[in-house]
C-alpha cells in the first residue's frame, strides 16, 4: 500500500483504458482513456465540437459519455477546458471521465487491509423511529448478512448488489471486495433502524468511474426516497476543481428531496480537495485515531466533520483464503479466513458514522434530513479541530 508506483501499475494493468495524467506536477489523476462526460442536456451541442474525432455516443438520464477515437490521440483534459468545462457563463458542462475508487491502492479508501474480527452484537434499535430513513450507499455492493438477511430492504435488492469477491479468480479476496458490506454495517451500528438501498458504482478492486456514479445519483433522484446517501469512494481531478457533470448529479439530488450527501475525505494525508467530498454541498467526512487525526486522512478547509476511522469493527463477508495460520502472540489466527466481521481503518468508514448519526436524529425526531445534518454538526454544541470540522463520537 506505500508503493503508490506499483499500485498504480496494478490499476493500469487492470484497468486497459485508464491513463494517469498530471497537468501540475505532482498532483496527478487518473481518467478513462479517449473519453469525455457531458450533461444531457449539452450533449448536442458538444458533439457537434468533436466531430471531427467523434467514434460514438452513451446516453444515460443525466449524463452522456462521448467516445473519441484513438487514433486522433485527443488530450481529453485540454478539451474539456477549453469547451469550458465548467457549465457556467452558458457554457456546457463537460469533464474527463475520470476513476473514482475506493481500495487501499493510491489516492481514496480504507488505509489497510481488513482483518478478522469477532463476532459484533447484532445491532437492535432500542425503540423504533418517528418515521422510516434510507440511507443510499453507492460502493461494492451487499454480501449477506445476519445483520440484515431477514429485512425487506435487503431481500428487494438481493440479487442486483449482490459483491463479487474474487473476480480476478485467484483464490484471494479481491481488495475491496466487502466493503459495501462493512459500510452498511457501520451505519447500522449508528442507525439499527434505518433501511439502507445500495447501488454499485465500483468492482471489488475498488476501481471505478465518474460515468457510473453520476448514473447512480441520478437514478436516486428519480427514485426519490433517500434521505442520505453515503459515498465512501472518490477522487482528485485533473485540475483540482469538481467536474461539472458530477455536480449537476449532486444538485439534483439534493434539489428534489432535499437528500443529505455524505462522503469520505480520502486517506492521501493532505488537503488537495477530494471529490466528491469537496463539494460545497456534500458533507466531508476526515478519519480520527483517538483525539486527533488519523495519519492518512485528508483534511483543509472543504472538510466538515471529522469521525473515528482507525480499527473500526463491522460486518463483513465469509471468505476463506489461501495463506496459511499465523501466530500471533499465543494463538494462531488465520489472516485471510473471514467468518462475517472484520476490523478496518480507512475515512471510508468515518463517513458512514456521520451518516448513521444524521439518520439516527432525523428518525427519532421526524425531522427531514437537511434540519438532522444541521444539528449534528452544529459547532455550537460540539468540539471542532481545525482542517476537520466538527467531532461526532455515538
Amino acid at each position: 500500500m506505500f508503493d503508490q508506483e506499483a499500485q498504480l501499475e496494478r490499476v493500469l494493468a487492470r484497468h486497459r483504458d485508464a491513463v494517469a495524467v498530471e497537468p501540475t506536477p505532482g498532483r496527478p489523476a487518473l481518467i478513462r482513456r479517449d473519453q469525455i462526460l457531458v450533461a444531457d442536456r449539452d450533449a448536442p451541442v458538444v458533439e457537434g465540437l468533436v466531430r471531427r474525432w467523434y467514434d460514438g455516443r452513451q446516453d444515460e438520464p443525466g449524463v452522456c459519455r462521448l467516445r473519441l477515437r484513438a487514433a486522433a490521440r485527443v488530450d481529453v483534459c485540454e478539451l474539456a477546458a477549453q469547451l469550458g468545462g465548467d457549465g457556467g457563463r452558458g457554457g456546457p458542462a463537460v469533464a474527463p471521465n475520470h476513476l473514482v475508487h475506493g481500495q487501499p491502492m493510491w489516492w481514496s479508501g480504507p488505509a489497510d487491509l481488513p482483518r478478522p474480527a469477532d463476532p459484533l452484537e447484532v445491532p437492535i434499535a432500542a425503540a423504533p423511529g418517528a418515521r422510516p430513513v434510507t440511507v443510499a450507499v453507492l460502493d461494492t455492493g451487499l454480501s449477506p448478512h445476519p445483520w440484515y438477511d431477514a429485512h425487506d430492504w435487503y431481500a428487494e435488492q438481493r440479487e442486483e448488489v449482490a459483491e463479487v469477491l474474487d473476480a480476478d479468480l485467484d483464490y484471494e479476496l479481491d481488495a475491496q471486495a466487502g466493503h459495501g458490506t462493512f459500510i452498511a454495517g457501520v451505519l447500522l451500528q449508528h442507525a439499527p433502524a434505518v433501511r439502507i438501498r445500495a447501488k454499485k458504482v465500483i468492482g471489488g478492486d475498488g476501481v471505478g468511474d465518474e460515468f457510473d456514479v453520476i448514473r447512480a445519483l441520478t437514478w436516486l433522484a428519480a427514485w426519490g426516497r433517500a434521505d442520505v446517501v453515503n459515498i465512501s469512494l472518490g477522487c482528485h481531478t485533473y485540475d483540482d476543481r469538481p467536474s461539472p457533470v458530477l455536480a449537476r448529479a449532486v444538485g439534483r439530488l439534493r434539489a428534489g428531496r432535499g437528500t443529505v450527501i455524505v462522503a469520505c475525505a480520502g486517506n492521501t494525508a493532505s488537503d488537495r480537495p477530494f471529490w466528491p467530498a469537496a463539494l460545497k454541498w456534500v458533507i466531508a467526512v476526515a478519519a480520527l485515531d483517538g483525539d486527533e487525526r488519523a495519519w492518512f486522512s485528508n483534511h483543509g478547509w472543504w472538510v466538515d466533520a471529522c469521525a473515528p476511522g482507525v480499527g473500526v469493527a463491522s460486518c463483513f463477508v465469509r471468505f476463506d483464503g489461501p495463506r496459511e495460520r499465523a501466530r500471533q502472540w499465543i494463538r494462531g489466527i488465520d489472516p485471510d479466513r473471514f467468518q462475517g466481521y472484520a476490523t478496518w481503518s480507512g475515512t471510508s468508514f468515518a463517513a458512514p458514522t456521520v451518516a448513521g448519526a444524521i439518520a439516527r436524529v432525523a428518525a427519532a425526531e421526524n425531522l427531514p434530513a437537511a434540519v438532522a445534518a444541521a444539528r449534528v454538526l452544529d459547532p455550537a454544541g460540539a468540539t471542532t479541530l481545525p482542517g476537520l470540522g466538527v467531532i461526532i463520537r455515538v
